[in-house]
């Protein structure tokens, strides 16, 4: 079987540094310190594709949610000299605002989702304001309009979105989320997403309260760590470690645009 490897580049476009550590672990062993999140898209590249993982959300849900970013995902890549007409592949993780409200902004891209997501997000559990909660309506209905227009790649497990990169069903945090399996030069690195939003979350076992299914959620741990090379190799959806623990892109994307693809500076 060919194979290619990529570089990877997580891409912070916005943060919420309101939150309390009871809003990110289940029963959270000091639930009222602060504990920040990050948001980040993920750019995938080689010479011969430049992929996405995630669309993040606009200037209108960050207000509506009380969070704030610096630009919209597109533009981000912008600065990074990535027009979002470049971008062929989109990965959705799952359909929560804050990983797939920019589709439109991609307009030559092809979008990879789970079936199981999509049934989940415009079945009946949506009738559950709890379930919702995390959704907007119009994102979700972009999807649709997606899936009529003949741009949406729908997977049902594991699934090869090009060579050397995969999608793996986890789900838990929401019904069809899915993690993004990479290989690079270094062995294969894994996009976490929301199947691990913080560190803490995969190598302690700890639970993010936004859960569809705790089971899952803890057995997706242990696939997280059994699709990379090691466990230094996963890397979680919304940790601000993230940019400490990788070096930045060059010299002004430091904060901004962080390198996956290679060693982790910590020891």
């Amino acid at each position: 079987m060919t194979t290619e490897t990529y570089e990877i580049v997580a891409i912070k476009y916005g943060e919420f540094a309101g939150r309390r550590r009871a809003d990110s672990f289940i029963m959270a062993d000091d639930h009222d310190a602060p504990h920040p999140i990050a948001y980040y898209v993920w750019l995938v590249r080689n010479a011969n594709r430049t992929i996405l993982v995630d669309c993040g959300f606009e200037e209108k849900e960050a207000a509506k949610r009380g969070r704030r970013i610096t630009y919209t995902p597109a533009r981000a890549l912008e600065t990074l000299g990535v027009p979002a007409s470049r971008i062929d592949q989109l990965i959705v993780s799952h359909l929560h605002y804050d990983h797939s409200g920019t589709l439109a902004d991609f307009p030559t891209a092809r979008f990879h989702i789970q079936a199981a997501e999509m049934a989940f997000a415009t079945g009946p559990c949506m009738c559950h304001a709890h379930l919702r909660l995390p959704f907007t309506a119009d994102y979700v209905c972009e999807m649709v309009r997606s899936i009529y227009s003949g741009r949406v790649t729908f997977h049902d497990g594991d699934g090869e979105v090009a060579p050397g990169i995969t999608v793996h069903k986890i789900g838990g945090h929401s019904r069809g989320l899915q993690c993004v399996r990479v290989m690079t030069s270094g062995g294969p690195v894994v996009l976490a997403s929301d199947s691990s939003h913080f560190y803490e979350n995969f190598e302690m076992g700890k639970v993010f309260p936004i859960t569809v299914d705790i089971a899952d959620v803890l057995a997706g741990y242990d696939r997280l760590k059994a699709l990379a090379a090691s466990p230094r190799h996963v890397i979680p959806g919304h940790d601000p470690l993230v940019l400490q623990r990788y070096p930045a892109l060059n010299s002004q994307t430091a904060g901004i645009a962080h390198r996956l693809d290679v060693p982790r500076r910590d020891a």
